[in-house]
């Protein structure tokens, strides 16, 4: 009965404000209490100055939130770390004062960085649902240095950390603790056109030296998202529709070396362009660019790819990772741990020219020129997300003014709709690439290609589990030269192998029009307890492709995975949490050939003094499987089984050095093939301003049956598909060095030099491909020469000064730098002659200038 009658005394009192909101948490004894979940934002007749002070009439006013809780490592626990909040708004402007008290303010931490650079000191974080959709929000975060995050949040959980805003931040750091004095316009949020808003809001503030996570409202780490677990902001009335013009012009002055016959010249190009956004309404944001460089974004890794399939690299320039959630369409989700691919890979759009190898020389540009490019994104009032993307690239030539790749139109199409305040939802998405060919590209490249699908999901069971699925189709077209190759698997391009002579899949030389489809179902649960699991069915037709402006590395496939998890998060025993996963997958072709089969295990523990540790195993084609991509359009190729063990230690990261140290070692084809690796690491913090790492991954592999060549017409019985044992050594290192003088300027240099070494022996050809025994599978080939190998060699860095003079307007300085070889022939890694002879070539170095200016109409 008194649990009742205090019960009822919290809602009365609660109820004084316009939001009552609250939350059930149970104590360390089990006992239960009432948490208030929501609070009302006070209007300021006069804006509080940025200062980071307490003292401004506004924050006397507004009301009090003071209800945080630990969620890590304890979740519900009270904390010594008391914080309060206060909200407030204008016409222009919301405002956050957060005041973190401290027992021991000389020990806060407080360090220096980049902006978007998260470090391991103290940080306050913001996280607002505008739309109040319970699934996107924008992430305000910033340390006690004044350092500054921000991101774009979709799907609950899915962090884009692309996403600049303008926005002011005051912090300061006192005899009680820290303050965190935000002002942020109105006009860098979305949301609907309505006279009264109700945000999602949640606080987070993390203690470094601690690792204690605090929250408002609580966070629960056993439910799914974290956006949906937002409190509510009330009492946001009459705010005026905000000025959304907002365009950022720039100038570049690019000094950059070029081949020229047997000379190297260094031309001088000045050139500009200008990023515009411009709010068509409170909610639809209409994104432009015009001649855009990325001339300061970092250069992708250097990797030696020499398997079937092509390289999936990740966005790196800003205009096309900002937004990416609206254009997020799963199709291939084959692997959990390195998250999907879909009908959009926005790295086509500028892509390195097709044609560069055919027709174009030393001096031939590295990537195609985007003229221009346009997003309209956004979501309606009634949950209706969209997104549209245009972009045209221009003609690339070469010598004799051949085409490396013609101008080019991609379109793309987007739209979502959010039912049940967020649990279901369903939508559609299109694309289309129509290329400008001539007869340089006409025999070699598609016309048009076309792509859609369908998606849906729906959260039950409390949130915690979500059912989803996919279909999706594309439609290719071009010249019967252009769709002929199209269907081969050619060296190291198998997206498709339709002249694979032992299955029901027909090569045609006479097509122009390749058609596919695409379908995919998930059963997964992401909270609730301590247990997840996921499970995935997808299925690919022969002919489905997307790589026009998508990402698929191969068609005529089914999938069948299971990952189980045991999530730990509660401190016991020996560690802070723990976290095993155990994952299953079984593949075959669209006709039914195994093509796969596998278990997997990978645990990581953060023990008591926060050092991690990392383990796993893989087993696979420990059952009949076959390879129908090995032999690059030849037959199917019976596996043996493989297996792979490695482990892990990394360092507490709240200490000034970090170190992280990482190997394994895995054998395969009867023992034939065999390797190890290990990857040591260290991160170095000298102050508040200075840190640096550097990192090596080293490989040493035998691989006894790696391709190395057919020879004879394809598709006919004489065709010899050739296999060699390969002994390879491959060597990078990776270091950085970055300087933070404020939180506005900053230097950061990243340098990678990479070497990989391969000798070939015992050539071999195809003889009974799916014979049970290894050997029998190969028999001698003798084409009187040896097969030799290979030393490739790249050196690539990248040295870049930042300074934001003004809010959204910054000035780059930039020295990049690359060297790369390739030289066929056997070859067996040597530190002093490979490093020697790296650093011996020519650079190509680009020194460039950019310099923006952020204004608002």
């Amino acid at each position: 009965m008194r649990s009742s009658l205090v019960a009822l005394s919290l809602a009365l009192t609660i109820s004084t404000a316009a939001f009552a909101q609250t939350l059930a948490v149970a104590d360390t004894v089990g006992r239960e209490r009432l948490i208030p979940t929501g609070a009302t934002a006070t209007r300021a007749e006069q804006a509080p100055v940025l200062d980071g002070r307490t003292d401004d009439p506004i924050w006397r006013q507004a009301q009090v939130i003071s209800d945080f809780l630990e969620y890590e490592p304890n979740e519900g626990a009270e904390t010594r770390f008391k914080t309060e909040a206060r909200i407030a708004y204008d016409d222009k402007y919301f405002y956050v004062l957060v005041r973190m008290f401290d027992p021991a303010p000389d020990s806060i931490v407080s360090l220096l960085a980049r902006r978007d650079v998260r470090v391991p000191s103290e940080q306050l974080k913001l996280i607002i649902d505008s739309y109040h959709d319970k699934r996107t929000a924008y992430q305000f975060a910033v340390n006690p240095a004044g350092v500054k995050r921000d991101f774009y949040v979709y799907n609950d959980v899915v962090e884009d950390p692309s996403w600049d805003a303008v926005w002011d931040v005051a912090t300061v750091i006192d005899s009680v603790g820290w303050v965190a004095e935000f002002r942020i316009p109105f006009s860098q949020l979305r949301f609907a056109n309505k006279p009264e808003h109700t945000f999602g809001m949640m606080i987070v503030r993390d203690v470094a030296r601690t690792s204690a996570r605090i929250s408002w409202p609580l966070l629960r780490r056993t439910q799914q998202g974290y956006v949906s677990q937002a409190g509510e902001i009330g009492g946001i009335r009459a705010i005026p529709s905000p000025r959304r013009l907002e365009v950022n012009p720039y100038v570049v002055a690019k000094n950059a070396t070029e081949a020229r016959d047997d000379r190297f010249a260094h031309p001088q190009t000045v050139t500009g362009g200008a990023d515009i956004k411009y709010g068509l309404s409170s909610n639809l944001t209409l994104d432009a660019t015009v001649n855009p460089d990325f001339g300061q974004v970092e250069s992708d890794p250097a990797v030696l790819n020499l398997t079937a399939f092509e390289t999936f690299f990740e966005e790196r320039r800003p205009f096309f990772l900002e937004g990416t959630g609206i254009f997020d369409f799963r199709v291939n989700c084959g692997d959990i741990d390195n998250g999907c691919t879909g009908l959009l890979y926005s790295r086509r759009i500028g892509r390195n020219p097709q044609l560069s190898d055919l027709y174009g020389d030393a001096s031939s540009q590295t990537a195609s020129t985007i003229l221009g490019a346009a997003k309209l994104t956004g979501r309606l009032g009634n949950g209706l997300s969209i997104g549209v993307l245009d972009a045209v690239t221009q003609r690339e030539n070469g010598p004799l003014d051949r085409t490396l790749e013609p101008q080019t139109n991609y379109f793309v199409g987007r739209a979502q709709q959010d039912l049940n305040n967020g649990r279901t939802g369903f939508g559609a998405m299109v694309t289309s690439v129509s290329r400008d060919l001539d007869d340089d590209s006409r025999g070699f490249l598609r016309r048009n290609a076309y792509t859609g699908g369908v998606d849906l999901r729906h959260r039950f069971w409390d949130g915690n589990y979500e059912v989803a699925a996919m279909a999706s189709a594309s439609r290719v077209s071009g010249s019967e030269e252009a769709v002929g190759l199209l269907q081969r698997c050619t060296g190291f391009s198998c997206t498709h192998s339709f002249q694979r002579p032992d299955d029901d899949v027909e090569y045609d030389p006479t097509r122009t029009t390749l058609t596919g489809h695409g379908e995919r179902v998930t059963l997964s649960k992401f909270g609730g307890g301590i247990t997840r699991f996921q499970t995935v069915y997808q299925r690919y037709s022969p002919g489905f492709d997307l790589n026009d402006v998508g990402f698929l590395s191969r068609d005529d496939e089914q999938l069948f995975r299971n990952w189980f998890s045991f999530n730990l998060t509660k401190p016991a025993m020996f560690y802070r949490r723990a976290f095993i996963n155990l994952n299953h997958w079984s593949n075959w072709t669209a006709g039914g050939l195994p093509t796969n089969v596998g278990v997997n295990n990978n645990s990581h523990i953060e023990f008591k003094n926060q050092m991690w540790g990392h383990f796993g195993f893989n087993v696979s084609n420990f059952a009949a499987t076959y390879s129908d991509r090995e032999a690059r359009g030849g037959p199917a190729i019976r596996r043996s089984a493989d297996s792979d063990v490695w482990g892990g230690v990394e360092g507490d990261r709240r200490k000034k050095v970090i170190p992280r140290m990482f190997g394994g070692y895995f054998s395969g084809d009867d023992g034939h093939s065999h390797g190890w690796w290990v990857d040591p690491n260290i991160d170095f913090r000298a102050s508040s301003r200075f840190s640096a790492s550097l990192g090596v991954n080293y490989r040493k592999s035998v691989n006894d049956n790696q391709w190395r060549g057919n020879f004879g017409d394809t598709g006919a019985d004489s065709t010899h598909y050739t296999f060699a044992r390969l002994h390879q050594t491959t060597i990078g290192v990776s270091s950085r060095i970055n300087f933070t003088a404020t939180p506005n300027l900053s230097l950061q240099v990243y340098a990678q030099p990479f070497i990989s070494t391969g000798d070939y022996s015992n050539w071999r050809e195809l003889d009974d491909p799916r014979a049970e025994a290894y050997d029998g599978r190969y028999k001698a080939f003798s084409p009187g020469s040896d097969p030799g190998g290979f030393n490739f060699k790249q050196f690539q860095s990248n040295t870049v000064v930042r300074w934001e003079y003004r809010p959204g307007s910054t000035l780059f300085f930039v020295w990049s730098q690359g060297r790369d070889q390739f030289q066929p022939g056997a070859s067996r890694f040597s530190a002093n002659r490979d490093y020697g002879n790296l650093f011996e070539l020519h650079p190509n170095n680009t020194f460039l200038i950019k310099a923006s200016y952020w204004f608002s109409l």
